[in-house]
């Protein structure tokens, strides 16, 4: 993505706050052995007014979506082909199990609560997929409804608020269930719903724990293509009907977005080069410490984005739906992880 001049002068607000956070961060977390990443979201969170309105608005959207996935892609230069086999095929039978379940969850027990069951699809598929991406994703593959906007809008609210919980959590179970750096990078990559909180929640542990959820993350992000394959498919031969009890705001949703993000293809580009010693140890050093200050700059932005007071205007059916869901994928990772052996 190429930043023209008037470009840069609209986002530079934005990004210096976001860079003073992401400073402040790290020497916070040198200083005191803590997680970088819970430091920037803490010290986003402390002045999110700044992302409400006024110069720091265009700036801080950029850091939370744009650098984000600069910071993601570069990971690609931490990670090798020998980890990628490493981790044998039983992976790739979790992500499907766990996508497809979860999806399946959130039909079925939308149904008992009233709903009708795309929006079931469209709250499983956030949660079992990659969070706000996956419903942007999906509510795209179905055809306009006067009320899709508002459904959207507020599984988009709600994944993003179970993910920024699960973030800090989540490794706290996965330490309380004795799972070792690699169960526990299986673990968060498989049930933190947003990439930005499972590399933060992964990293926060170890840098064995981060390389493998993320890995883990990329495969759930892969699941996009089939996912959206079938909800286009079932517009088709059913009638779209989704929930009327939500706010009146709506969100902008991409007529066609990528099936597979760009960020994951890079990413997995630069396994592939790195893998293959094509890039000098230079290049690799370089981008590894440039995607650490890109994600921890686009955690102090998702931070300052954060503003939980946006779910209260919902009923409680909905938001029960949706903590049913991810209840509902910890439980079955954990399940596979302690009886299945995944060493």
């Amino acid at each position: 993505m190429m930043l023209g001049l008037p470009h840069l002068l609209r986002l530079w607000p934005g990004l210096a706050m976001v860079t003073l956070v992401a400073i402040a961060a790290l020497f916070l977390a040198e200083h005191y052995q803590a997680p970088v990443m819970l430091f920037a979201l803490l010290l986003g969170m402390s002045v999110n007014f700044l992302s409400e309105e006024g110069r720091c608005k265009s700036g801080i959207d950029f850091a939370a979506r744009q650098i984000l996935r600069w910071g993601v892609a570069l990971l690609g230069l931490k990670i090798t082909i020998g980890q990628v086999q490493a981790l044998g095929w039983m992976p790739v039978v979790m992500v499907v199990l766990t996508v497809a379940s979860t999806i399946a969850f959130g039909v079925l027990v939308s149904r008992l609560f009233g709903f009708q069951p795309f929006f079931g699809f469209l709250s499983g598929g956030s949660v079992g997929i990659c969070g706000a991406s996956a419903a942007m994703a999906i509510a795209a593959a179905f055809p306009q409804h006067p009320h899709k906007d508002r459904a959207t809008l507020f599984v988009v609210i709600s994944v993003s608020t179970l993910s920024t919980l699960a973030m800090v959590i989540y490794p706290m179970f996965a330490n309380w269930m004795g799972f070792n750096a690699k169960l526990a990078g299986f673990f968060l990559g498989a049930t933190i719903h947003d990439v930005a909180q499972v590399v933060g929640a992964g990293y926060s542990m170890s840098a064995e724990t981060g390389d493998v959820a993320t890995l883990i993350k990329l495969m759930r992000v892969a699941m996009l293509v089939p996912v959206i394959v079938v909800a286009a498919w079932l517009t088709r031969i059913l009638p779209l009907k989704l929930p009327e009890s939500y706010s009146e705001q709506s969100v902008a949703i991409a007529a066609h977005p990528p099936l597979l993000p760009g960020f994951a293809i890079v990413f997995a580009i630069l396994v592939i080069a790195n893998g293959l010693h094509f890039l000098p140890p230079l290049v690799v050093e370089g981008g590894s410490t440039l995607s650490r200050w890109f994600l921890v700059a686009s955690m102090g932005a998702i931070g300052m984005k954060t503003h939980l007071k946006d779910i209260q205007s919902v009923g409680w059916r909905p938001v029960v739906l949706m903590v049913l869901e991810t209840l509902f994928l910890v439980v079955l990772v954990t399940v596979i992880l302690k009886f299945f052996p995944m060493q």
